[in-house]
């Protein structure tokens, strides 16, 4: 295989239909089944407990019959409890799953032959306005690792870039990653000229031109890395079981310096088997997709997967944001084996640096889980257990609300008894009035019973730690043990902050805000702490005044309170303090918080990082120097792609204003001086056009910078 100098290869266009939400089951009878008792007994040992929960906590209020705001509060209860229910069960099972996978060493990198691959298999590289350096060495040592090996891989750039800056230095970045790589190596780049349904159109815009050359997709996002052999792996799974539509890997976080990130890596590597195992034990071949480090047969993605826009405007609305989810459903619902790969290691990602990234990228996420409402009323044909991807999406947003929403209930049920007129008789004629009463003992039981259930996974992340052969010898016993104490604590005083901050998300969407789409922050941006508190304002009045009405109403209860309290009224020191690197590097010295992929790192990333000071110095030309410099101009044609998907009387407006504003300024410097960033960009995707500007401006005879004749 000859390296090319192309920026992008022949286009072989397929056809990728828009799915209607509304057809009937197009299911395949032939599609492999799974095994149904599993789904049953998860589902039904998590209802039996949360009905078992529910009705002890009738029993606790029902001490001299139920008020109406005593039922408020049974009702959230019952709610939250379920989540925590089907979190336990999941989590119990893939810690018995993990764990006899410790016992199958085979299991670690499980592989299905030797064999050279027959399908040919693109990786591609979906970016928006990230930081060059960094995915351009990603890509370059990804391509570098499979030079010669035994498939036929390419990798293939898929920019939705919108400004113009960061995409002049995408262009320049690509000329000097193909000149480093090696002969075999295979890069390509592309970059959309108008930027249609987000991620999803811009890989859609992908299969639509290029998607017949290709087998196999596997997606990365813009801060992952793959090990050479899981990327070899994946493609073999594919070769090996052509009813399968996807492979999901389970990643892990490496590379945070923070301790917000430390602290997240930490959690992802102990917890993260255990919790993956036991949704790929009952998923099976019903799992999901997280829109990055899986492969994707293109024919079933093209055939079975076009999302179509969901009627009305954002933020229920519009191009769907959490779209792998729903592509994941529609695969299953065409007879496609979607799969979660947990024993496949090799897979890893950057996770955010600080409690505000993190915040920022659940407003999109939550955004588009509760598109998911409108997904599951439309759409015909789904399967069980893809509803209940949906419905578990959906509901980890929710429950930050209905857990605040318990709280507050819980607290005018104390202020009712203390201070408020009480409810003597109901609407029906009774001998006594309806105290608020609650029994306070069985009350205690099962409050310990549910913390013991919260923090059941943690346990089992601890567990299984300590039986890891590979956890043993990097990490150790003893600092696993302090780690996961470490961990825990953390968790706990930012777990209030994040409930204010995911109910706060729920709330802009419910109140009709749309979260845009923003790109992720990857390394530190070391926030002041005057812009922590800014953010995090509406956590620490939340906290004062639930501290203060806790106390009015007695110590005790702002004492049981105080889990929940201290951490909003902590909010923005906490989220100061652990975004910092020198928090992250101070728990690095005191050896907590330590995973195996912190003390022994993936090769992927280290190759990835060894390649970034190669793009440091680029030699970026500004939209002066081109307008100034034909040659310049000309160097850059071939890697602008110049597809614009307008209806043949169809203008794009930014283009269009872009070209006019020529005729009214005089000089070119006037010119560029006036121009939006959107016309910028428009300008440099139509190399034509930016030639017609700089010709009409030299057909008035005007010097450049002068405006003189």
């Amino acid at each position: 295989m000859m390296l090319t100098f192309r920026a992008r290869p022949a286009e072989l266009p397929i056809s990728m239909p828009d799915q209607a939400f509304d057809t009937g089951p197009t299911r395949n009878a032939k599609a492999p089944k799974s095994f149904r008792w599993r789904k049953v007994m998860v589902f039904s040992l998590s209802l039996a407990l949360a009905v078992w929960a529910t009705v002890e906590m009738y029993h606790v209020l029902d001490v001299s019959g139920v008020t109406t705001l005593e039922k408020i509060l049974l009702g959230v209860f019952s709610l939250n409890i379920s989540w925590i229910a089907y979190a336990f069960v999941s989590a119990t099972i893939g810690f018995l799953a993990a764990l006899a996978g410790l016992f199958n060493a085979h299991r670690s990198r499980a592989s299905s032959g030797s064999a050279l691959i027959s399908g040919r298999t693109v990786i591609v590289f979906p970016i928006y306005n990230e930081e060059v350096e960094r995915v351009f060495a990603t890509v370059e040592s990804t391509a570098e690792s499979l030079t010669n090996a035994p498939g036929r891989f390419e990798c293939f750039i898929l920019s939705d870039t919108n400004d113009p800056e960061i995409a002049l230095q995408e262009e320049a970045a690509f000329e000097r990653l193909r000149s480093r790589l090696a002969p075999g190596s295979v890069v390509h780049y592309r970059r959309r000229t108008m930027n249609l349904h987000r991620k999803a159109g811009n890989i859609r815009d992908f299969i639509t031109r290029w998607g017949g050359r290709y087998d196999y997709m596997i997606v990365f996002d813009a801060d992952s890395f793959m090990e050479r052999d899981t990327l070899i792996e994946l493609a073999r799974r594919m070769d090996a079981s052509p009813e399968t539509g996807l492979i999901q890997t389970i990643p892990q976080l490496v590379g945070g310096r923070t301790l917000f990130a430390r602290t997240q890596q930490f959690a992802a590597a102990l917890y993260g088997p255990v919790l993956g195992s036991g949704l790929a034990w009952w998923a099976q071949n019903e799992g999901n997709f997280w829109g990055h480090n899986a492969i994707l047969r293109i024919s079933a993605l093209a055939n079975a997967a076009g999302l179509p826009e969901i009627p009305g405007r954002a933020p229920f609305g519009g191009s769907i944001l959490s779209h792998d989810f729903v592509e994941a459903a529609l695969l299953r619902r065409a007879g496609w084996n979607v799969q979660i790969a947990p024993e496949l290691g090799g897979s890893y990602e950057q996770g955010p640096p600080s409690i505000i990234d993190l915040s920022i990228r659940d407003r999109r996420w939550c955004q588009g889980n509760m598109q998911h409402m409108a997904v599951l009323l439309k759409t015909r044909g789904l399967t069980f257990t893809s509803r209940m991807h949906l419905i578990i999406g959906i509901f980890s947003y929710l429950a930050s609300p209905l857990w605040l929403l318990f709280i507050t209930v819980g607290m005018l049920l104390s202020l009712q008894n203390m201070f408020l007129k009480p409810q003597y008789f109901g609407e029906s004629a009774a001998l006594f009035p309806s105290w608020p009463v609650i029994d306070s003992e069985r009350s205690l039981n099962l409050f310990l019973i549910t913390m013991a259930i919260l923090f059941a996974p943690k346990l089992y992340g601890l567990i299984y730690g300590l039986a890891s052969p590979r956890w043993r010898r990097t990490v150790g016993p003893v600092k696993t043990f302090l780690s996961v104490i470490a961990e825990t604590v953390i968790s706990v005083l930012i777990a209030p902050v994040m409930l204010v901050e995911q109910t706060t998300a729920v709330y802009r969407v419910f109140s009709g805000r749309d979260g845009g789409w923003n790109p992720q922050a990857r390394d530190s941006n070391e926030y002041t702490l005057h812009d922590t508190f800014r953010h995090h304002a509406p956590a620490i009045v939340l906290g004062t005044v639930l501290n203060v009405s806790a106390f009015a109403i007695s110590p005790i209860f702002a004492a049981w309170l105080a889990p929940a309290t201290i951490g909003m009224l902590l909010a923005a020191t906490l989220s100061y303090w652990t975004g910092r690197t020198k928090s992250g590097d101070f728990a690095r010295r005191m050896n907590l918080l330590e995973s195996p992929e912190e003390i022994e790192p993936p090769q992927s990333y280290l190759e990835s990082v060894a390649d970034r000071p190669a793009y440091h110095n680029l030699d970026v030309p500004s939209l002066t120097h081109l307008f100034a410099d034909r040659n310049l101009r000309n160097r850059r044609t071939h890697i602008v792609d110049t597809h614009w998907p307008l209806a043949h009387s169809e203008v794009h407006t930014p283009l269009a204003l872009a070209r006019a504003r020529a005729n009214r300024l005089a000089t070119i410097d006037e010119y560029i001086s006036a121009l939006e960033p959107k016309e910028k960009l428009a300008l440099l995707n139509s190399p034509g056009d930016l030639d017609a500007v700089i010709d009409e401006y030299s057909m008035r005879g005007l010097h450049y910078s002068t405006g003189t004749t």
